[in-house]
């Protein structure tokens, strides 16, 4: 088990080389507006998210384990509280596909616990298109609660 934490970031080059410097490591995964760290000591996995214009830098939370029987555990937990936002099973996010239960803290950031299946080619999974005459653009990919 080891602690997320998700941050927006202005400029994912120079937080990718800032946090390489600061934990001694090499960035574990890096596509477009993305990166991800798997810190060993202190045990952390480190998500950046390439978002200039975020109003909070803080972008989520998050428990990373590594068995399907922690995230039920979870799951039931946190629904036995009443504190399980969402429930997904097999969700592509973050060019990974996972099982995860998101819950809010009282003040709003969000939490995922979370369990990594295989890696993702694509960041997320698009959401619906809008209907015929909808003068809307499609939206991007989304992910991460």
């Amino acid at each position: 088990m080891r602690l997320q934490l998700a941050l927006n970031v202005k400029d994912l080059d120079a937080a990718v080389a800032f946090y390489s410097a600061m934990f001694g490591v090499p960035v574990n995964k890096r596509k477009p507006g993305y990166a991800n760290f798997a810190v060993e000591s202190p045990p952390l996995k480190l998500v950046l998210f390439e978002s200039p214009d975020a109003s909070e830098r803080l972008n989520h939370l998050g428990v990373e384990v590594f068995e399907q029987e922690d995230v039920s555990e979870a799951t039931e937990r946190l629904k036995a509280a009443g504190l399980a936002d969402l429930v997904e099973d097999e969700t592509t996010c973050c060019y990974a596909k996972s099982s995860k239960v998101w819950a809010t803290e009282p003040d709003g950031a969000r939490w995922e616990w979370y369990r990594v299946l295989e890696d993702s080619e694509t960041f997320g999974t698009p959401t619906p298109e809008p209907e015929a005459n909808s003068e809307d653009a499609p939206k991007p990919a989304t992910c991460c609660g």
